[in-house]
């Protein structure tokens, strides 16, 4: 008597229905319609999509861990210089705003005004301050959102919002739903690809991340974030063990695959199917990534696009080729992480040598993508988790401040994808502290960034739980028109 053999042969009423359901009517339905029934290249079956023309068919997420501060980058407030050192403690208590615990005990909260300079671009007219000329030289290709705001003002639960609509763990990421709602382009590469600048600079305040921003949560776990390492092989194993050649490694697979069906057809658990499309994924990633990764045909041009950073793997001028790189090849979701953003001291130092890191690599990203005509269907996002307050936080000098956390207002930017270029949305006030003018939620946000890729945020769901979850959760959430051309 073997009781595991009679644990699966025994059959639940549960397990009945799951076995009807994915079974022969699966095979069935995937011998009319191909592959994409089971996700290989198109949503899941079953899947309720609304008939939205998608103006962009990939998308780079370029997410500043730490949140820059849009007062020192693109949002001007030139009034503030006269009133350099005005303690607002008063006029802060009147706003109703929380303080995080690093200024709330402050004596006094001493107004800093940005010492850096800005001027006008473009025939936009944007204001750019001169910490990114690479960036000045693009404002007519891009749309700015200076009116974003945020529920959470500590690092980590802002991160779990921007990257997968809840603050609390254990959800789907962005780059999880799109890569669940749409599938793939290329069965030789993942869907969704997260890149680590892990060169950043050297006086950087570095947040720590981690896999939840891009995994599946309650999505099937093969729409979780593929992260390519920056030193080393970019994926590890990809060499094939001595003495094991590619036939063998491929009957082994053909024998484990067969085993795991047997397995699936006797408990029908839908995390044996991730399984055995990941040990194939793993395979073909075997050929396709030493391609990827090999910038050798890569024209001198190139490398001067994005700057003499983009030769060394690593910093974020490489990272954002590796990002076109992978698109061209039907990557969907790319996700470059640059952390070192969190200036609560020192800003005027930290923040200049953080912009210096990522500036050219941006420009050299749109360039590149406009060149080769694939900034049309391809969006791009930029900006961080929050922003940052007017006041300062610590000791306030003629040439040094910092500044805490500020989750009312900051500016992110788009471009490509179906967005408006040179155009800028929303409004804040003197303060750079409220908004006064179309304000932009996380939530609409993501709505926006599906609705380009063709994909309506209600309806994009998923049953877990007994809800049916949405990357927008529960919350209000809409499409912002405004930025889209």
């Amino acid at each position: 008597m073997n009781l595991l053999d009679d644990y699966n042969a025994a059959m639940t009423r549960r397990q009945f229905f799951r076995k009807n359901g994915t079974g022969l009517g699966v095979a069935a339905l995937s011998s009319m319609v191909g592959g994409q029934v089971l996700g290989a290249g198109g949503p899941p079956a079953g899947l309720n999509l609304p008939d939205i023309a998608p103006k962009a068919k990939r998308a780079i997420y370029i997410s500043l861990i730490g949140a820059p501060s849009q007062m020192d980058l693109f949002d001007y407030k030139p009034a503030l210089k006269t009133r350099f050192k005005e303690n607002l403690k008063d006029w802060l208590a009147s706003q109703g705003q929380r303080l995080t615990g690093m200024t709330a005990g402050q004596g006094s909260f001493p107004l800093a005004p940005t010492i850096f300079d800005f001027a006008q671009h473009g025939q936009s007219g944007a204001w750019v301050s001169n910490l990114l000329p690479w960036t000045a030289k693009m404002t007519d290709d891009l749309c700015f959102i200076k009116s974003m705001h945020t529920d959470a003002i500590n690092h980590e639960p802002a991160n779990q919002l921007v990257y997968t609509g809840n603050m609390n763990s254990g959800k789907a990421s962005l780059g999880s739903w799109l890569s669940y709602g749409l599938g793939t382009m290329n069965q030789d590469l993942p869907t969704f690809v997260v890149l680590h600048a892990s060169h950043s600079s050297p006086f950087s305040n570095v947040q720590a991340i981690s896999s939840r921003l891009w995994g599946a949560g309650y999505l099937p776990g093969q729409n979780a974030g593929v992260a390519l390492r920056s030193k080393g092989d970019p994926v590890l194993y990809l060499e094939d063990t001595p003495g094991l050649s590619r036939d063998l490694r491929r009957k082994m697979l053909d024998g484990l695959g067969s085993l795991n069906r047997k397995s699936y057809e006797a408990v029908g658990d839908p995390e044996i199917q991730t399984r055995m499309q990941q040990y194939e994924m793993a395979f073909r990633m075997q050929a396709s990534v030493p391609e990827l990764v090999d910038f050798s045909q890569e024209p001198e041009s190139i490398y001067e696009l994005y700057g003499e950073d983009s030769k060394v793997r690593g910093t974020f001028a490489n990272s954002a080729m590796m990002a076109r790189r992978l698109l061209e090849r039907g990557t969907r979701f790319v996700q470059i992480f640059h952390r070192g953003w969190d200036q609560h001291d020192n800003l005027p130092r930290d923040l200049a040598s953080q912009c210096k890191d990522i500036d050219q690599g941006c420009y050299g990203l749109i360039q590149d993508l406009k060149q080769r005509g694939m900034l049309d269907d391809t969006l791009v996002i930029w900006g961080g988790e929050f922003g940052r307050t007017v006041y300062c936080q610590g000791n306030l000098t003629d040439v040094n401040y910092g500044r805490d956390h500020h989750p009312r207002c900051f500016t992110m930017w788009m471009a490509g994808g179906g967005v408006k270029p040179g155009y800028t949305h929303g409004e804040t006030d003197e303060m750079s502290y409220n908004i006064v003018k179309d304000p932009v939620h996380i939530r609409d946000l993501h709505a926006t960034i599906l609705h380009q890729m063709g994909l309506d945020h209600e309806k994009l769901t998923y049953k877990f739980q007994g809800l049916d979850q949405k990357l927008t959760g529960v919350e209000p959430a809409s499409v912002v028109n405004g930025v889209l051309a």
